[in-house]
């Protein structure tokens, strides 16, 4: 009897200390699911009256020859005869069904056209991030490795020159000298079976990218260089090798897993610049597309869509950063 009693408080710290666990691991994936219902209310909002503060579609649709008899018809089809505050409302109901209503230009459904533009987004994303780290991590390792060097700090100089340098201004120039004069790339469309065509995309998305992240390598790489346990595996005989990619690497490579989910965030919304210079049919240049028209069920819903996977990239970096770093686990939220 007196064994059962003695363990009882032991089985009761023990599921306690389980519940702890729980509820440690469990919050922060419920705090980041409320953050993601604010973001989208707030991107939701401001989005729809932005829009329809920007000009009548109605206009774009029938064109400046149009009487007003097609123009209030045009109106009354999609509903945008009504109040405002009514359509407002209206449309943050069929939000919450994921119901965004058709394509004022198409007619399709805007979410459908929207998912279906999203693989070739995302499919240039990963290229450039997959481009921009095989690049940056050497090269920032190698800047970092002994930042005083004459060459090394030539080399940090001009990337931090290339750093100012526009993607539309590399993609321009990587036209001219593979497409027009070397003929050796294609310059414009899509195929996904041919690699060809991936590559102007990726290489002009990836040259804005691999500056910052070669600093931020270069930097924490330095910085580690610097820290008691590098002395410590110097004075032990480790090679210069060693110290570098098993030592420094690895500590420098969590700040730039943290760039790089904000530079994926960054190729999502803001590659509509170099989707279009490369008739890219993928999320930025629909958004170009469908701004310039006043096509408002497809800007929101593709709004919708791109707020999402970001959140979502950068709150899976952020809980794997508490996994792997526990000073973070015990900042809270």
């Amino acid at each position: 009897m007196s064994s059962v009693a003695d363990n009882a408080p032991s089985a009761a710290t023990t599921r306690g200390t389980d519940a702890q666990s729980f509820i440690a691991t469990v919050m922060p994936l419920l705090l980041q699911l409320r953050k993601l219902a604010w973001l989208l209310f707030a991107v939701t909002t401001l989005l729809f009256f932005t829009l329809r503060a920007a000009g009548d579609p109605a206009l774009v649709l029938a064109g400046n020859d149009a009487t007003p008899e097609q123009l209030a018809a045009i109106r009354a089809q999609f509903g945008l005869d009504r109040p405002l505050i009514v359509q407002y409302f209206s449309y943050m109901w069929n939000v919450l069904q994921f119901d965004f209503g058709k394509s004022l230009a198409s007619g399709e459904p805007a979410l459908e056209k929207v998912l279906g533009m999203m693989p070739r987004t995302l499919h240039l994303a990963v290229l450039a991030l997959l481009s921009t780290a095989m690049i940056a991590v050497p090269l920032g390792a190698w800047l970092g490795f002994k930042p005083e060097n004459p060459e090394r700090r030539l080399v940090s100089g001009a990337v931090f020159i290339l750093q100012g340098v526009p993607g539309f201004v590399t993609a321009l120039l990587l036209i001219q000298v593979f497409a027009v004069n070397l003929r050796m790339l294609p310059s414009l469309g899509y195929e996904p079976a041919d690699p060809k065509f991936w590559i102007l995309p990726t290489a002009s998305l990836a040259s804005f990218l691999v500056p910052s992240l070669t600093r931020v390598v270069a930097a924490n790489v330095a910085e580690a260089m610097r820290e008691d346990y590098i002395r410590t595996a110097r004075a032990n005989g480790a090679s210069q090798l060693t110290l570098l990619w098993r030592h420094a690497v690895p500590n420098a490579l969590l700040g730039a897993a943290a760039l790089l989910s904000v530079q994926f965030a960054f190729m999502l919304g803001g590659s509509a610049i170099i989707e279009t210079i490369f008739s890219w049919p993928g999320l930025g240049w629909l958004l170009l597309e469908s701004t310039q028209t006043l096509d408002f069920p497809v800007v929101q819903a593709l709004a919708f869509c791109i707020a999402i996977l970001v959140f979502t990239v950068n709150a899976s970096m952020d809980l794997v950063f508490r996994y792997l770093d526990p000073r973070l686990r015990t900042k809270g939220a």
